[in-house]
């Protein structure tokens, strides 16, 4: 039979379309491999693959000890775990021989130790399996962002006590307010970084469990101990409910969350120092080391170290994000499919959260503050004119209402005269006075000026949390205590994380090598 040209073309279409779908017929199907499975294959031959590694070890001493394996079997494969090429894993590319990196792991094991390596999955699933390892990597990664939160902290407070003194006027609603100190203001930020390496705690201890044990979701009816596995792997108990074990993704979550809110945080800080750098503000300086230059411009100093964690902490709001929309797009059962694609955008909140601390806290302690500016400017603010109407009440027994009525009135005639603070005089005090309450007042001019210097408006502001030195001294001292107890607890759990991989090790190093 003859086809006109059109027909031949048809065919030919038909032809190439049905080898186009021919490969997609076999798994791994081609798209799906370029879009899932190699992403997926080198995430977890970078992080995952040492603590895969972990819970095998710890899985397989956990069988021996509850008598589910053979004698010879179990040194048969803790022959071929210490035996296993992690370099050679790392280095690898996904080809498709394998579904995934657990598969080629165990494939590895098979052929070091035969048939009795098939023997290390009793009792265990890709599901509960996967949930822990994603744990492991995720509470690495907590404990290396809170020390170097801590480091932030550090600094942070070192600052603070250099300039307990340091008089500063604070705004509200972007106006100047009141006189403070630097001191106050960023002991005030250190607070907030201490809430967020709490709530950080926080998330460590909810993903500090061993799903393990939990199996596809609902254990094994073999005896395995899951408290034993959890113990050797340092987690600090069980996911109780073996079906919330592998479903639950609410530790991924709060971990986002804590990330996104300190990130978060932190933006708001660095939008000051950003702008104290400007010459119109001129109470910063950033030390060389920080600042690059302009390639046309000779004068410019650009703050570009502050620049860029304002601009990373947005993008680590951003991945936290991600993440619990993930999660919310995920329904309540198996989720390690979810977590191949969640984990990257977990792995780099954490990790840029973290970097970002670290740049901060080498850039605030090499800081330099413009304190005569400060100073000069705090001396010609109305900021102070809270205390005056303060002195009224004590000194006139007035009302604060009506107090500051009258210094309002004062304030707005000497300012709408172009006039500061020290164009307020005592009978242009009097004389407000007169027109408010019919009588001068009995404020003498030393006690005007007294009321009206910054200095002694820091001081009189002694009550807890306010900016006297004093107090200020008292606060850095409860900083240093929550330092101390923060650094404590990090050193501890990651001497029990190290721990517990070195007794994995010398437990297998001692088992006889031949069975």
């Amino acid at each position: 039979m003859r086809y006109t040209g059109k027909e031949a073309i048809g065919i030919m279409t038909t032809q190439i379309e049905l080898g186009k779908e021919s490969e997609e017929t076999r798994f791994p199907g081609k798209t799906y491999a370029e879009v899932v499975l190699t992403p997926a294959y080198d995430q977890a031959k970078k992080e995952p693959l040492a603590p895969m590694v972990a819970i095998h070890k710890a899985h397989l001493i956990m069988l021996r000890e509850q008598n589910l394996l053979t004698e010879p079997d179990a040194l048969r494969i803790a022959a071929a775990l210490r035996s296993l090429d992690l370099e050679n894993l790392r280095n690898g590319d996904y080809t498709g021989e394998f579904e995934d990196l657990f598969f080629e792991v165990e494939h590895e094991l098979l052929l070091l130790a035969g048939d009795a390596a098939g023997n290390l999955h009793l009792a265990r699933s890709r599901n509960d399996m996967g949930i822990a390892v994603y744990r492991i990597v995720l509470r690495e990664k907590l404990l290396q962002t809170v020390r170097s939160a801590l480091e932030l902290y550090g600094s942070l407070h070192a600052f603070a006590g250099r300039h307990t003194e340091t008089v500063m006027i604070a705004l509200t609603h972007t106006q100047q307010a009141q006189p403070t100190t630097i001191a106050h203001y960023i002991a005030a930020v250190t607070d907030s970084l201490a809430r967020d390496i709490r709530r950080l705690q926080a998330a460590f201890a909810n993903c500090n469990l061993s799903s393990l044990g939990a199996a596809a979701l609902t254990t094994s009816g073999f005896p395995v101990s899951r408290e034993r596995v959890a113990a050797l792997l340092a987690f600090d108990g069980l996911i109780d409910n073996a079906y919330d074990a592998v479903s639950g993704a609410d530790y991924a979550g709060e971990i986002a969350a804590a990330v996104q809110l300190t990130a978060i945080n932190l933006g708001r800080f660095v939008q000051e120092p950003l702008l104290w750098c400007t010459q119109e503000f001129a109470v910063l300086r950033v030390a060389d080391p920080y600042v690059q230059i302009s390639s046309i411009m000779p004068q410019k100093r650009n703050p570009v170290s502050i620049e860029h964690a304002r601009s990373l902490l947005s993008s680590c709001v951003g991945n936290a994000q991600t993440v619990l929309s993930m999660i919310h797009n995920t329904p309540f059962g198996d989720i390690v499919d979810t977590e191949d694609d969640m984990r990257p955008y977990a792995w780099k909140s954490l990790n840029t959260l973290e970097s970002v601390c670290r740049s901060l806290s080498k850039v605030v302690v090499t800081l330099e503050v413009n304190h005569e500016t400060l100073r000069s400017r705090a001396e010609t603010s109305f900021a102070t004119v809270t205390e005056l109407a303060d002195t009224l009440v004590r000194r006139e027994k007035l009302s604060f209402r009506t107090a500051h009525t009258i210094v309002s009135g004062v304030v707005h005639r000497v300012s709408g005269g172009g006039g500061s603070v020290r164009d307020i005089t005592l009978n242009i005090l009097n004389e407000t006075a007169e027109n408010i309450i019919g009588r001068p007042l009995r404020l003498s001019a030393e006690e005007l000026k007294q009321a009206l210097d910054p200095v002694h408006f820091i001081q009189v502001r002694s009550l807890r949390g306010g900016p006297a030195p004093g107090e200020i001294e008292r606060a850095l001292r409860v900083q240093e205590i929550t330092q101390r107890k923060l650094r404590e607890w990090l050193d501890d759990k990651a001497a029990g994380m190290n721990r517990a991989n070195k007794y994995l090790d010398e437990t297998l190093a001692s088992w006889p090598a031949n069975p």
